[in-house]
């Protein structure tokens, strides 16, 4: 389970792009998105930006290209259900 805490929700700006199928939780005074949620079925899902967190070590992130143009949506919400974090709660968070 992934416990995402807002400590100040004023500070939160979500941005969803035009399919609609994931929300971008953006710091306001830095402009980093640390987390992206996406519904599914019913279901919470999200991906952490670990490169928005101090103290990771650089060898345990892997990096590697990724092209989703084209992808339909459908494929998308599956490709989020098997590799995101699923159970995921938001406190602080309106």
């Amino acid at each position: 389970m992934l416990k995402v805490v807002v400590k100040d929700a004023g500070q939160v700006s979500r941005y969803a792009f035009g399919t609609r199928t994931a929300e971008f939780h953006v710091c306001a005074r830095c402009g980093v998105v640390p987390v992206v949620s996406s519904r599914i079925d019913g279901h919470l899902y999200a991906v952490v930006n670990v490169n928005a967190f101090e103290g990771v070590a650089p060898d345990l992130l892997r990096h590697g290209a990724a092209n989703f143009e084209g992808e339909a949506t459908d494929a998308r919400l599956a490709r989020r259900a098997r590799n995101w974090i699923a159970d995921v709660r938001f406190y602080g968070h309106d």
